[in-house]
């Protein structure tokens, strides 16, 4: 972390020594992107100076124990660092999470897909669960929820459900969620009381703005069709259910939760957009990380990533090796332990990779 600290300073001196030469000064263009980097700089370098102030001052604690024969000095010395480690490990952790490069995607709204797996109608119960879950934790952040499309069972359970969430930093927390999620507990259509295993899968899919990704109407094939499912004579004799086909992709979506098909309509481009802006970016970051060790984050939804199991009352994240026996209150949306945990985690493996 040492070598990341002396970089910053490096280039946070470079700026600034810049910004006073005259040919800067001169250029309107070029001081306001230099200042826009010092700034962004600074918080970092105001972190890093506290972190080190706080080493110092350890530092001269330490060597008042070594060499003070005051045992009176010695013990405020010593109560003085137990009281500043605790402040270093805190502003240590601080200064990690700036020091690793911010993924511009993390600001971002996102759309969410929950698909029912292997268990039949005991998948489809645990993938609305699933929906709940992230529902209750988006109110508890002051997040919006808003279901785009679902495909519901006879017992309430869905088959899936997409939805998009609206809020601060929407996935940077909940990118994390992307990959199978498996469920152990004892449905209540079991005679017999038999534990059952069964899985959902979940993509959590960043938003994108139109000027992110551009598609090509070309390359887009679109059907107006009816809509299948529960709603009666309605929904079944109305054409309003779109179907979209990206041609070079293969990428198919249908929406037909709106009795509108103008509503259906630009409900489908919005998940298009983000299903390919997930493809192609998916990509970028595999070449990218073609060399170094896959990050938590990468969205592979074909991974089984955690195990919800109901008899113990616990949670199992498998990529990091973390047991939770707070069932009960994770899957009542507060997760906020568990996903600060996959967050560190995944800073600690970004910075090795610095």
């Amino acid at each position: 972390m040492q070598n990341q600290i002396n970089e910053i300073k490096k280039e946070y001196q470079e700026i600034t020594n810049q910004l006073s030469t005259p040919s800067i000064v001169s250029d309107p263009q070029k001081m306001a992107q230099l200042g826009k980097r010092q700034a962004e700089l600074q918080n970092v370098i105001s972190v890093i100076a506290k972190y080190e102030k706080i080493e110092k001052e350890m530092k001269g604690n330490a060597e008042i124990m070594n060499s003070e024969n005051d045992p009176e000095l010695k013990e405020m010395a010593m109560n003085e660092n137990i009281k500043l480690s605790g402040e270093k490990e805190k502003t240590e952790k601080e200064m990690e999470a700036l020091l690793v490069p911010k993924d511009p995607n993390d600001p971002k709204n996102v759309i969410v897909e929950i698909r029912a797996g292997a268990g039949g109608d005991e998948s489809s119960l645990f993938a609305a669960q699933l929906f709940r879950m992230y529902s209750k934790y988006a109110e508890k952040n002051n997040w919006l929820v808003s279901i785009l499309n679902s495909s519901q069972t006879e017992l309430g359970g869905f088959k899936e459900i997409v939805f998009e969430i609206n809020g601060k930093d929407v996935f940077g927390k909940m990118k994390y969620e992307s990959g199978v999620h498996r469920v152990q507990r004892v449905p209540e259509t079991e005679a017999q009381g038999r534990i059952h295993t069964s899985a959902a899968t979940v993509a959590v899919l960043p938003e994108p703005e139109e000027v992110d990704i551009q598609i090509n109407p070309d390359d887009v094939v679109e059907q107006v069709c009816r809509s299948s499912g529960p709603g009666g004579q309605k929904v079944n004799k109305t054409s309003s259910a779109i179907r979209l086909e990206h041609i070079p992709t293969g990428i198919t979506v249908r929406m037909q939760e709106e009795k509108s098909q103008h509503k259906n309509r630009a409900k489908a481009w919005r998940i298009l957009r983000g299903r390919l802006y997930e493809f192609y970016e998916s990509k970028r970051v595999a070449e990218r990380e073609a060399k170094r060790k896959i990050m938590i984050g990468s969205g592979d939804r074909s991974e089984k990533i955690r195990t919800y199991n109901f008899p113990q009352n616990r949670v199992t994240d498998h990529r990091i090796n973390l047991s939770l026996y707070t069932l009960d209150k994770i899957i009542a949306g507060e997760a906020g332990e568990l996903f600060k945990a996959l967050k560190e985690h995944d800073i600690q493996e970004r910075l090795k990779n610095l």
